[in-house]
């Protein structure tokens, strides 16, 4: 008799465990008595097909998804190819839902289920408060008074909602039904969140969802749309102050991880000079020609800004090393990615650019010989 209680205790445990590890879907679709349902997965930017699930002569079926703990998943159910609801599930959610074929539902027992509705009926009323103002502009017999009250109705439309959902973002960062909020596109060529400063917004969120769920794809997806947007953002800073500067500025690490800024070089001539640790001939033109080069002109006002474009950093900081180079060497380790590579355009190593009196110069250096002309010619 022990040994049976014992045993009936283990499968009711077992049993627990396993409902743990899994959330609960019931669900009735008016409209699709003895029908089917497909389940799909969001997979960042795709759905992948997970089942598809027999409703009863009610419309009635219910369901079952395992899912990892700290990973909650976006769960869409169609009928045919009509999205009927949209879930967001965590492990030991039971969720129940009422839909029609149409795509009208309503949910309950899943507070993030319930936030992903609330965000989905939000974005559909703008989008077709916005499609119908765009079919307007788009009729033909239109006066210029009329055209431009309906681009300032539409205008009006895109920033109260542009505001909306920025709003909520910042109310619910912690929430993951921010990112499909962020990634909204009235179309392929209009996203909701356009503007390089939203670049702010992402990785602020993103960062803030990663201390709840530091290994949900989705998270690790907004991760990289943020330092995307961060780049841009980046870049077009340096270009606005380009003109300012007289050049691009950066501002990379040496040897020690300290940050070096270019536009902090105080020399009358300095060479920015992108290569490569890694290849041999770049080596030897450090010892041959940039090493002599620097020493005969350094102290009259020269400074070379040695950019290694190498990923292993390492190997960088030992070739500095051994080859005592006494210039200023930086190295992000981004390789190709690298911000400066992008903002100095450069295709093909070895490439310099030379700085005179803060600006750069449209001079082409042809070796050894042209920059030694670029110097004498500055450096009297």
């Amino acid at each position: 008799m022990k040994i049976s209680r014992i045993a009936a205790a283990g499968c009711i445990l077992l049993l627990a465990v396993s409902c743990a590890k899994t959330a609960g879907i019931k669900g009735t679709i008016t409209g699709a008595s003895d029908d089917e349902v497909i389940v799909k997965l969001l997979e960042v930017n795709s759905y992948n097909v997970l089942d598809t699930v027999k409703t009863d002569k009610s419309g009635s079926f219910s369901y079952k998804i395992e899912l990892a703990k700290g990973k909650p998943e976006f769960i869409y159910l169609f009928h045919k190819d009509t999205k009927i609801a949209s879930l967001l599930l965590e492990q030991g959610d039971k969720v129940s839902f009422t839909a029609d074929t149409l795509g009208n539902y309503s949910v309950e027992g899943s507070e993030e289920s319930s936030r992903l509705l609330e965000v989905e009926n939000s974005f559909a009323e703008f989008a077709g408060h916005f499609k119908d103002i765009s079919d307007r502009m788009d009729a033909e017999g239109l006066d210029e008074a009329a055209m431009r009250d309906l681009q300032k109705q539409i205008t009006k439309l895109y920033i109260d909602y542009y505001r909306k959902a920025t709003a909520y973002v910042l109310s619910n960062s912690h929430s993951l039904t921010c990112v499909p909020v962020l990634f909204q596109s009235v179309n392929e060529y209009f996203p909701i969140f356009s503007q390089q400063t939203d670049a702010i917004l992402f990785r602020a969120t993103a960062d803030s969802l990663k201390s709840v769920y530091p290994e949900s794809r989705y998270v690790q997806a907004l991760e990289k749309e943020a330092a995307r947007r961060e780049s841009i953002l980046q870049l077009n800073g340096k270009l606005n102050n380009a003109s300012e500067t007289g050049y691009l500025n950066l501002s990379l690490p040496n040897e020690q991880g300290r940050k070096v800024t270019l536009s902090d070089v105080d020399s009358k001539v300095t060479l920015i000079h992108f290569w490569s640790a890694s290849d041999a001939a770049q080596k030897m033109f450090n010892l041959e020609i940039l090493l002599p080069i620097y020493k005969e002109f350094h102290d009259k006002g020269f400074e070379i800004y040695a950019i290694c474009t190498d990923v292993d950093k390492s190997m960088w900081a030992s070739v500095v090393k051994s080859q005592e180079l006494p210039w200023i060497n930086v190295c992000d380790g981004l390789g190709a990615s690298s911000p400066a590579l992008l903002l100095y355009r450069v295709t093909q190593l070895p490439c310099s650019f030379v700085i005179v009196d803060g600006a750069i110069t449209d001079e082409t250096i042809t070796g050894e010989a042209g920059l030694r002309k670029i110097l004498q010619q500055n450096l009297k």
